[in-house]
């Protein structure tokens, strides 16, 4: 098969860092959080068109019901997360500053937790285009953080082969623990999702691929696992970032992914366990997505933990939740090599967010940043990259704004900006930051020409 490495299995990749786990949260269990005073739906939580709503002003909603429709293939609809009254629909901040289109839900006093919309469905009896609008209609996208529709993932162009499923429980960013403790208390779900995919897909085996730090969780997961099952769990050298899509799909089958393809091309198919859980679970039921887990971490919170979060919750009412009282510049959603600042606390937690993570006001982003010195070639960045880059060389030449020569001679579209570069530059050059800037401006340029 195209892009096959004629090697043994191995347990990761080439190249990488070794980042302090910081995984202080592995060992409590998920806990749900209860409702805010008002949920903000976002009618753009994912990659493509928004969704439409469907809800108007006033209108009473239960716990599970559509509010919004996918307004085409690449878009996803919206369900409320709690029963109570439309209170409005209207701009609102989102977390990288401009304002977007959301449903504001106002609960009803003692609303329950209790899912009040769908019902049960035997999808094995439905074909692959009625299996693929099921899917769209669960409101599902990757959880991983890419938010790119599941339902787009799962319909492979016509000819595809897939022989693989990857489920993703690698989970390498520091502080988070949401994947952890989705397989030791879900697996069930996950192993359900897995056989979805596999049978939508015509796989013929999948491989749960986690990192040797989730030893508990790969025993949960194996005890679920029945003898002679396609389905099997490995584990993986504990090293950012394992669970890079390309990455994860070297070190389990030792096939790569070509520079600008896709993991459908080399017959690979990977989904993140929580995706899988999700799936899983709101399958059987015809559910919608009105909630994830969300790992909350680090030393600015007085009482950590993985909670279940209804979507919509905002940032600043979880915080209050878990014991914080500062400002958006001690945030962090995400993980800290891959996640991003907020710019206010009242943003929503969204299907992309998997963690926030909340640092002590003495060691504030913001606070004392240190001035980038000259590159003194030193080779670590080049040492680090997963993909083999030249991050030294695409960043002088974004010192000189040759945007082009980065794409077109570095391949700096191949770039995913998983950090490991700016992490090791003893220069402190601010390398992922150059380089989503180029991106950007020959994207813009793209669209002018």
């Amino acid at each position: 098969m195209a892009g096959l490495i004629h090697r043994a299995w191995r347990n990761s990749f080439p190249h990488g860092i070794h980042p302090p786990g910081n995984k202080f949260t592995n060992r409590l269990p998920i806990k749900r959080l209860p409702f805010a005073d008002e949920l903000i739906i976002p009618l753009s939580q994912h990659i493509g068109a928004p969704a439409e709503p469907i809800v108007h002003r006033g209108q009473e909603v239960v716990r599970g019901e559509p509010i919004a429709k996918a307004s085409g293939f690449v878009s996803v609809p919206m369900h409320s997360p709690v029963t109570g009254v439309i209170a409005g629909i209207e701009l609102t901040p989102t977390a990288k500053g401009p304002k977007t289109k959301s449903i504001i839900v106002r609960p009803h006093p003692g609303a329950g937790q209790k899912v009040l919309y769908g019902a049960p469905q035997d999808y094995s009896r439905l074909d692959r285009n009625e299996l693929i609008t099921a899917v769209q209609d669960t409101g599902i996208v990757g959880l991983g953080g890419a938010a790119f529709p599941l339902h787009v993932k799962l319909a492979a162009p016509p000819g595809t082969i897939i022989d693989t499923v990857i489920a993703n429980g690698c989970e390498c960013e520091p502080f988070l623990t949401a994947d952890h403790r989705l397989m030791i208390e879900h697996a069930d779900e996950i192993i359900s999702g897995i056989q979805l995919v596999m049978k939508l897909s015509g796989a013929k085996q999948a491989i749960i691929g986690l990192e040797n730090n989730k030893g508990d969780a790969f025993h949960a997961i194996k005890m679920r696992l029945p003898d002679k099952s396609p389905i099997s769990a490995r584990l993986l050298e504990t090293k950012y970032p394992q669970g890079s899509e390309k990455m994860l799909i070297t070190t389990l089958t030792g096939r790569e992914v070509p520079s600008g393809g896709f993991p459908y091309q080399i017959g690979v198919i990977v989904h993140n366990v929580a995706t899988l859980a999700q799936l899983g679970t709101l399958m059987p039921l015809r559910r919608g997505l009105i909630e994830r887990v969300v790992t909350v971490t680090g030393p600015g919170v007085k009482k950590p933990g993985n909670y279940l979060t209804p979507l919509g919750t905002p940032i600043r009412q979880l915080l209050d939740y878990v014991g914080f009282s500062g400002t958006a510049n001690h945030l962090i959603l995400g993980g800290p090599m891959m996640g991003s600042s907020v710019a206010s606390l009242d943003v929503p937690v969204t299907k992309a967010v998997g963690g926030i993570i909340v640092l002590a006001e003495e060691r504030k982003i913001d606070e004392h940043p240190k001035n980038a010195d000259p590159c003194i070639k030193c080779g670590r960045c080049l040492q680090a990259c997963p993909l083999k880059l030249n991050p030294s060389q695409l960043g002088l030449l974004a010192a000189k704004r040759e945007y082009q020569a980065m794409e077109e001679e570095f391949h700096l579209n191949d770039c995913f900006e998983c950090g490991c570069c700016s992490y090791v530059c003893p220069s402190s050059i601010p390398l992922v930051q150059y380089f989503r800037i180029a991106k950007a401006i020959n994207r813009e340029q793209l669209i002018t020409a």
